[in-house]
């Protein structure tokens, strides 16, 4: 096995005439260039000469040198073969390779010739596009409710509970917990301004309304949205991504009423009753609070509760629950009879079906306040 040698630059002063002499010796392999910091050195060497066209470049006395400190001389160089140099047997093979190997170029990106507007226009098409398919998402489901009000016996009404159970009960659970604390620091802040206006029995009427007009309904709705909405998306994704919705294509099962219709149904009869379960939680929790900060008794806010809060605000909110439930079910069908057989499709698709319910629940909660603006009251 031969002798490991440190690689070695010398330089030599020669007469005018000659120039510098730059010997090389050594072991010129990346075994050896890694020790010591040898290529640091090296550099440091080769730096001050790079420039230099005049310098003699001897490597004759070389032991043995692979590709990687070819490389070192051929960076020194300029990337081009010096004028003055001496080569040992067997080291053109290296310098002939890069050579011709010539500098690397990597393919230039494609300039973005859209422009905003054009930008801009895409994005309305594609909006166009989205609303167009939800129509008629929507007729399809009128037809399939038509379909299933004239014959319900054979109906899926094993879907239909299926959807309950998975989108309602088992939502009890977080929609009390957040309606519960949403109860606690509402009637908290609120009995805080209160108070410095001596106010403190008007927390019921402020709490009532919030609670059962707005927060309730808008609530357990976006949190069906972010819950079941996604599940929606994501079940439907998967069959089409494992290619179920064709298999039930081929067998003659309609999509719609088997899939879709039940999932709508479901969430609109579902919702209403989380819509109670959560204006309850919330005011259970403003109770408790409001007994905590000023001392409310929770028979005193019972008794004030009906006349501080008319009827019509609890048939909004629930109102409200039905037609949140619908959209969300169809925004999250929509979205999910488009995604493309593949899983990074499968995972933007659920993800934007949960910003889009969230989104138009927020929007269609905005047109309840407008169209009852001077209702229950």
């Amino acid at each position: 096995m031969p002798t490991l040698q440190s690689p070695q630059l010398k330089l030599d002063q020669a007469d005018s005439r000659q120039g510098t002499v730059v010997a090389a010796s050594g072991t010129w392999q990346v075994h050896a260039l890694a020790q010591d910091n040898a290529i640091k050195a090296i550099n440091a060497q080769l730096q001050p000469l790079k420039d230099d066209a005049s310098v003699r470049w001897d490597l004759s006395n070389i032991d043995s040198m692979d590709h990687i400190g070819a490389q070192l001389f051929w960076n020194a160089w300029g990337k081009q073969r010096p004028a003055k140099l001496t080569l040992a047997p067997g080291q053109e093979e290296f310098f002939k390779r890069i050579e011709e190997t010539g500098p690397l170029k990597t393919a230039q990106s494609r300039a973005n010739r859209l422009t905003p507007v054009m930008k801009l226009g895409m994005a309305i098409l594609v909006f166009f596009e989205h609303l167009k398919g939800f129509i008629a998402l929507v007729g399809q489901v009128t037809q399939d409710v038509g379909r299933f009000a004239r014959h319900p016996l054979r109906g899926p009404w094993r879907e239909i509970s299926a959807n309950i159970f998975h989108a309602g009960f088992q939502a009890l659970g977080i929609t009390a917990l957040v309606g519960f604390l949403i109860g606690v620091v509402l009637s908290y802040l609120s009995a805080q301004q209160l108070r410095a206006f001596g106010g403190d029995i008007y927390l019921v009427n402020l709490l009532g309304m919030s609670v059962i007009r707005e927060l309730g309904p808008l609530l357990a709705a976006i949190l069906v949205a972010g819950r079941s909405g996604s599940s929606i998306t994501a079940q439907l994704g998967v069959m089409r991504v494992t290619e179920e919705l064709d298999a039930m294509l081929v067998m003659g099962i309609s999509h719609g009423f088997r899939l879709i219709m039940p999932k709508v149904l479901a969430l609109a009869v579902c919702m209403p009753l989380l819509v109670i379960w959560t204006d309850t939680a919330a005011l259970i929790g403003g109770m408790v609070a409001a007994k905590v900060e000023l001392n409310l008794s929770a028979r005193y806010f019972i008794q004030k509760l009906p006349d501080a809060v008319p009827l019509a605000n609890y048939m909004i909110g629930l109102g409200k629950g039905v037609v949140f439930g619908m959209l969300i079910a169809l925004v999250s069908c929509h979205f999910g009879l488009r995604i493309k057989a593949n899983t990074e499709s499968l995972g933007r698709g659920t993800t934007t079906a949960v910003v889009t319910a969230i989104t138009v629940v927020i929007l269609a909660d905005a047109v309840f306040a407008i169209v009852f603006n001077g209702v229950g009251y």
